[in-house]
């Protein structure tokens, strides 16, 4: 299958990458830093160096790879959890902008699956709207949402202790969702329990 990963090189891109090309997909990564194309291209794949918010470029590069399966596993999201209610409104654009220019690049190449990362916990007040119509764009364009718990494990903001339940390791989530790259359309949820 070949498969276009957007978000390549964030904390679920990098362990789903090797485990696609292992899988002997040809995969393309996108990363938006050129910084960051070597290390796509070390794991295995075709490196795409492209901003999600550059619709005409992300057509280009979606269709020219000429995928089966666009995957979006993007998010803006700090580097200090602390700093998550003050930057909220980045990572509400990848979910609504992001997610709209993706599905349009999609569509254009003809592709035949969708599927995007969504979260598995209720959100904090004032940003649940922005989840709904994200699940709801994937879904209305035949897609599967995928709703992680939140994340525990190295790179995470859970590194040494796992959090509240819905919860899954970040490497477990990778795995999952290699099993998920011809599912039917719906949500699926990816927790521990």
């Amino acid at each position: 299958m070949r498969i276009f990963l957007a978000g390549a090189t964030g904390v679920i891109g990098v362990r789903l990458l090797p485990l696609l090309v292992a899988a002997g997909h040809e995969v393309a990564g996108m990363t938006r830093s050129q910084s960051k194309a070597e290390q796509v291209r070390a794991a295995g794949a075709r490196p795409v160096v492209c901003d999600v918010y550059d619709l005409a470029a992300l057509t280009d590069s979606v269709v020219e790879f000429r995928p089966d399966l666009v995957m979006h596993q993007l998010t803006d999201l700090p580097d200090d959890a602390a700093l998550l209610p003050e930057l909220a409104g980045a990572n509400a654009r990848i979910r609504t902008e992001g997610t709209r220019n993706l599905l349009t690049a999609a569509r254009a190449a003809g592709a035949k699956h969708f599927l995007a990362q969504s979260i598995a916990w209720e959100p904090p007040a004032g940003r649940g709207e922005v989840i709904r119509d994200h699940e709801a764009a994937v879904l209305e364009a035949d897609g599967v949402v995928v709703k992680y718990g939140q994340f525990y494990g190295p790179g995470t903001y859970y590194e040494a202790e796992p959090p509240a339940d819905p919860r899954v390791h970040v490497d477990t989530a990778a795995a999952r969702t290699v099993e998920l790259l011809e599912a039917d359309s719906g949500v699926v949820v990816v927790a521990d329990r």
